[in-house]
Formats: structure tokens, sequence, C-alpha cells
């Protein structure tokens, strides 16, 4: 089994939702989802208030150019969004409020093309409420749901374990045995890993 931690807003978060379940699946590993903010991490170990990709632009320039040949290579669109980073509260919930039933990987991806291809406001309940639907669930129930107290309480709980687990941003990987991968280009290293783990644990 592999957690996948994974934020709305990050861009490198994009194409890594796009591929684990499959590369996964080639594996015999199991991913568990894990929606997130990364805000507060970055507040708090950091100082920052911004994404660092705007802090430094030099580094959001190579950021946004790597991207751009990373998606090229997966054979995803890519469009820039208009408002970087988007405030992803919301979604996050609404991802927290699928999990029991399913529907978060599926959802997640929407909002990844919504966000990163569609150049949409991912914040806005008008814009997720028809994704929320796409997924087969309802969105006034699901809107509603992921504004209630346990859901809220919820999302601040993986927002507490990944600040135990030792993240500092998305997307990361942690495998059965605590070992953590950060971004997307060590998702396959993350996936050998946790076939290791598994091979010796039924060794």
């Amino acid at each position: 089994m592999i957690e996948f931690w994974y934020e709305f807003a990050s861009t490198y978060s994009y194409p890594a939702a796009m591929r684990i379940e499959a590369l996964a699946a080639d594996r015999g590993v199991a991913v568990a989802w894990r929606p997130f903010i990364v805000g507060p991490l970055f507040h708090e170990q950091q100082g920052l208030t911004d994404s660092p990709f705007n802090v430094v632009p030099t580094k959001g320039k190579y950021m946004w150019r790597d991207l751009e040949r990373v998606c090229d290579q997966q054979g995803l669109p890519l469009r820039h969004p208009s408002q970087f980073p988007r405030n992803s509260l919301l979604a996050a919930r609404v991802a927290i409020a699928g999990l029991e039933d399913g529907w978060t990987p599926a959802f997640s991806r929407a909002v990844y093309q919504a966000n990163f291809v569609d150049d949409l406001d991912i914040g806005s309940p008008d814009v997720l409420g028809p994704l929320i639907a796409e997924v087969g669930a309802g969105p006034d129930h699901v809107l509603t749901a992921a504004q209630s107290d346990p859901i809220k309480a919820k999302l601040k709980e993986h927002v507490a374990m990944a600040k135990a687990r030792g993240l500092f941003g998305a997307p990361s990987f942690l495998t059965a045995d605590g070992e953590l991968f950060w971004g997307n280009d060590r998702l396959e290293q993350a996936l050998d890993w946790a076939v290791r783990h598994q091979s010796r644990e039924h060794a």
C-alpha cells in the first residue's frame, strides 16, 4: 500500500494524480488517496504565505516550463491557470467527503482537469457541483457535507497527519514502512519501494 498525499493547487500533483492508479495497479500496490492542503505546512515550516514558485520568480518560470515537458511526455494537456495558486480548500473538503464512497480519485482527477486545463475556479461551488455530479454523487448533499464540522475536522486531521509524517510539500508518497518520497518524479521509485516492502512482509 502507498499513501498519495496531494494538493489541488499543486502543479506537480496534477500529473501524479493522472498516472498513479495505473502504475500502482501494474505493480499490485493499493493506493490510499490523501487530499490535504499544503499552505499550513508552508507557513509553519518556511514562513511562506504564497507558493514558493511565486516567491522566487526564476524558480516559478522554470517550474512551468518543466511542467510543460512533463505533461507533454505523459500526453496530458496543460494550461497555465490565470490564478495561481487557486484556493483549494473547498475542493479538498469535497474530496475528503468522497473517501468513504470511493469517488475521491475520479473527482480529484476532474478537479485537476478543471484547474490546469480548463482554467476554472476550483474554489467555486458552481465549478465543483458538476464535477461531483460527474462521479455519481449529489452536488447539493456533498457541498453541504463539505462545509460540516466533521469534514472540516477530517481535513485538519489530514494536515496534522501530513506534518507528523514529515511531509513538506506535494505530491508526496508514503509507503507502508514509513518511507517518504516527494515529487511526481519519485512516484515510480516509491511504488518500487512499496513492492519490495510487500515482498519482505510475505517472505
